[in-house]
């Protein structure tokens, strides 16, 4: 099994171990409700993705 030869400095570590701690999800406000969604997903309160209607209102509901 391989060894590492020198040890690894605490800088390095904490380095490591940031690259691996979990991110809350980044959420958009709609330009035309004022909802905050996701990114890349059509708003669930009005429909809208990208300034088109993509949804209708008996789909939403």
């Amino acid at each position: 099994m391989a060894v590492p030869k020198r040890r690894s400095s605490r800088s390095k570590q904490k380095i490591r171990a940031m690259s691996k701690r979990w991110l809350a999800p980044l959420l958009k406000t709609c330009p035309d409700c004022g909802a905050a969604v996701p990114g890349h997903i059509a708003c669930p309160s009005c429909g809208t993705y990208r300034g088109r209607k993509v949804l209708k209102a008996a789909e939403i509901a």
